[in-house]
Order: C-alpha cells, then sequence, then structure tokens
C-alpha cells in the first residue's frame, strides 16, 4: 500500500504545519513547523523532520500548508492558542 498516495502533493524542501503533542505530557500540544524531506531510510518516500526526528509522512498525520490553517484547527480541537 503507498502510504503517501491520499496525501497531498508536497515535495522535498516545503515547509508544513503539523499539531504536535508533547510526548512526555500528551495534553499539552501545539502548532509545530516541519519540513518536508526524502525519507532517509527509504528514499523513495517523503517524511516530516520535526525536532530532529524522521517522521514518514502518511494519511495518520494531519499536516496543514499554512500556520493559520495548523491554528484554526487547533483552536477548534484544544481551544484558543
Amino acid at each position: 500500500m503507498d502510504l503517501n498516495s491520499h496525501t497531498p502533493n508536497y515535495n522535498a524542501g516545503d515547509v508544513v504545519y503539523v499539531i504536535y503533542r508533547n510526548p512526555h505530557t500528551q495534553s499539552v500540544a501545539n502548532v509545530q513547523e516541519a519540513a518536508v524531506v526524502k525519507n532517509p531510510e527509504n528514499p523513495e518516500e517523503l517524511a516530516l523532520f520535526l525536532y530532529e526526528t524522521y517522521y514518514p509522512l502518511t494519511d495518520d498525520l494531519a499536516v496543514y500548508s499554512s500556520e493559520a490553517e495548523a491554528e484554526q484547527v487547533y483552536n477548534q480541537s484544544f481551544g484558543e492558542l
């Protein structure tokens, strides 16, 4: 199954925004800028580079093209920033 088949067309070098939950405190989330890069484990796929970690770019991630869009979804889900 191609995990990137339903993901909007991103290219390596794009800047995107994600809602990121703190792994140590699950009640804390924020909008974070991330970079779209080639997956170092599989250069045929894209990944997100966030906090010095690579995350496969899959449909399981909520990725937004603009910070305003990510903040709007954040506010709907978690309340005001």
